[in-house]
């Protein structure tokens, strides 16, 4: 049995993350034998791992092979307006339940996140911390976990819409404005602003897309 070198994280939680940051993007191939050594399992639960991940259509077969799912037009689309509703509402419910000390939280990491301005890979981690804070705060445990599922889907878009010009900046805005609702226990502001944070962030990703087609 190969020692185990991954802190405590189970193979689906490795590939998983892998998978998230970009290690790995929609269409490449993924081997048991190359992510056993790289992730330090046997091959057996590696093999798991990647079942479970099939079955959540993260993967999907090309042939005999496994590879990272990619997500066409009309799924993007839909993904973006579940999203939507989904957010909107924890930022509804986050304006009902969180703490002082969660919103001053949100307020030190959006600062933070200045910071990380003209790196899109950081800014789109840093997003994601945002995002997970603010569902964390809505303190309930269901819609969480089903965020928690449309986020792990995001992961197959394989580029972040932060990647646009002036969408770093522009998202700390709406951050930042997302925050004051939800400070100001103003639950309709803070679900409207999160829903058009998310209509703008699908827009900027569409602007993304059509540039790679006309190149």
């Amino acid at each position: 049995m190969r020692e185990n070198r991954t802190g405590g994280k189970d193979a689906y939680a490795m590939i998983l993350e892998a998978i998230d940051v970009g290690v790995y993007k929609p269409g490449d191939r993924l081997v048991e034998s190359e992510l056993a050594e790289r992730f330090g399992f046997s091959r057996t639960p590696i093999r798991e791992a990647l079942q479970r991940l099939e079955t959540q259509a993260l993967l999907e077969r090309d042939g005999r092979s496994l590879i990272v799912a990619s997500l066409d037009h009309n799924q993007l689309a839909e993904l973006y307006i579940v999203r939507g509703e989904l957010e909107g509402l924890a930022a509804r419910l986050a304006a009902r339940h969180a703490t002082k000390e969660e919103v001053r939280v949100l307020r030190a990491m959006v600062q933070e996140d200045h910071d990380l301005l003209g790196d899109p890979q950081a800014m789109a981690r840093a997003n994601r911390r945002f995002h997970k804070q603010v569902h964390l705060a809505s303190h309930n445990r269901y819609l969480v976990q089903q965020l928690d599922l449309v986020h792990r889907s995001m992961a197959l878009m394989g580029t972040t819409s932060l990647a646009a010009e002036g969408r770093g900046e522009q998202a700390l805005e709406e951050h930042a404005n997302i925050i004051e609702a939800i400070a100001e226990r103003d639950g309709d502001a803070a679900s409207t602003r999160l829903r058009a944070h998310i209509s703008a962030a699908f827009e900027a990703r569409l602007r993304l897309d059509a540039q790679d087609f006309g190149g």
